[in-house]
């Protein structure tokens, strides 16, 4: 085990659970944490080894990944896990976070020797399990070997946005790449819910956009979520929410304003106060309904 490469994941949710077992599959070290243990417990069985800190996780691990709710929560961790840190080792940080975000993360990788990427990933629970997450990266050039088998294990494709992960380039773009994908989610819902309203039948709508330049995989892959009432989640409304409002902030801190997105961080708000933070995205659907 001595010359297999260690690698701490921290943060076990959806995607982190499915990049930590297919590290395992990949036939990586891979130690695990999450700040609720039940959901680390089941990587067990997958061969990751499950720690009660993150200090002991990161215990000479050569990398570590990060794939928590934001940034406060991927700073708390990696101040957490600052004694079992090895400096040299490399900080995949994989965390949506908002641009302001990266500068602590940063300093903090600095104190403690480490070198430092900033990599969020595009894709949601599909991808994440069939370890084939698009993966938006900066950082140094000796970070990238050590990488190399963690990122073919999680993602098809790594796109390099330079050699600082200090500048947030690929936290930027991962922002705007979410502006998109929400938009996207909030139009769907919006669409059908206006057929509903006027009585027309969804199935027709999609028909009329079906094979034209409107149409896309992502429209009928929701809207099938909604026709069938299935929230399963991919990815979730509170997760949804937060990256909407890290959009807006992210853009008004440029004097950029986003009215589309403010519109639909509302939305996600709404759904989550109507009890649907845990189900998926697509439950914005029901923001056009009741109160909250």
């Amino acid at each position: 085990m001595a010359d297999t490469l260690a690698v701490a994941v921290l943060g076990t949710g959806i995607m982190g659970a499915a990049m930590a077992r297919n590290l395992c599959r990949a036939g990586l070290d891979v130690r695990v944490w999450n700040r609720t243990p039940a959901k680390a417990e089941p990587l067990a069985a997958d061969g990751a080894r499950v720690a009660g800190t993150p200090a002991e996780a990161v215990s000479g691990a050569d990398v570590v990944l990060t794939m928590l709710y934001d940034g406060p929560a991927a700073l708390e961790a990696m101040e957490a896990a600052a004694p079992g840190l090895r400096r040299g080792a490399v900080w995949l940080q994989s965390t949506t976070v908002g641009v302001e975000a990266v500068t602590p993360l940063a300093e903090l990788a600095a104190e403690r020797g480490l070198l430092f990427v900033d990599a969020p990933v595009l894709g949601t629970r599909a991808p994440a399990e069939s370890g084939e997450l698009l993966i938006l990266a900066a950082g140094p050039q000796e970070a990238r070997g050590p990488l190399a088998p963690v990122l073919d294990a999680v993602g098809s494709r790594t796109v390099w946005l330079g050699e600082d992960g200090t500048t947030a380039a690929a936290t930027r773009l991962k922002l705007v790449c979410n502006s998109w994908v929400l938009a996207l989610t909030n139009g769907t819902a919006e669409a059908l819910s206006l057929a509903k309203g006027l009585g027309v039948d969804p199935n027709h709508f999609l028909e009329a956009m079906t094979g034209g330049a409107m149409d896309c995989g992502y429209l009928h892959a929701k809207s099938h979520a909604i026709l069938n009432d299935d929230y399963t989640p991919s990815f979730t409304v509170t997760t949804a929410a937060k990256d909407a409002r890290l959009i807006v902030a992210a853009g008004a801190a440029e004097g950029v304003r986003l009215d589309l997105a403010a519109a639909g961080a509302e939305r996600f708000r709404r759904a989550e106060a109507q009890g649907h933070g845990e189900d998926d995205m697509a439950a914005t659907y029901f923001a056009s309904f009741g109160g909250a």
